[in-house]
């Protein structure tokens, strides 16, 4: 492990101050009523900042809760059917699959297999296919059907 005896001091409004003994910069932070922060400890000599540490801190979660503000989060709704579903029960959920992309989420289709009725798999591979053909333009089918234990499902993103 290499011994430290000297850093590079930068202060709190940004000038250098030189390369200064570890004590001398810790010594000028006390002055100052300041902190004595490494920021890069890889460089050589190491660069430290007097800076008020609570304030950084407090400042750095700011800007972290900012950006988290401003990030979009995609939600994915799921509309299930079954391979005997009705033409009307398709419409009703095509409706709102489409209300649900205009949104901006994403929309996962699963037709559920009950008893014997996975026996008979492309029912249900043909009801997805019309299903995203009444979809039409306003979705694109992101994942195609594929078969997950009892389920078939595929998954519908937004145009953009």
């Amino acid at each position: 492990m290499i011994r430290v005896r000297e850093v590079r001091v930068v202060d709190d409004e940004g000038q250098q101050l030189g390369i200064l003994p570890i004590q001398e910069a810790l010594r000028l932070a006390y002055e100052r009523n300041l902190d004595l922060v490494e920021v890069a400890p890889n460089a050589v000599p190491p660069v430290c900042r007097l800076l008020d540490f609570g304030k950084f801190q407090y400042e750095r979660q700011k800007k972290e809760r900012e950006a988290r503000k401003s990030q979009k989060v995609i939600e994915t709704k799921e509309i299930r059917l079954r391979p005997r579903t009705g033409d009307h029960d398709i419409a009703v959920k095509v409706r709102q699959t489409l209300s649900f992309l205009e949104e901006g989420s994403k929309v996962k289709v699963a037709v559920r297999f009950r008893g014997r009725e996975i026996t008979h798999p492309e029912i249900a591979r043909e009801q997805l296919d019309v299903f995203a053909e009444r979809v039409g333009d306003a979705a694109v089918v992101e994942v195609q059907p594929s078969m997950e234990g009892r389920n078939l499902f595929m998954l519908l993103s937004p145009k953009k």
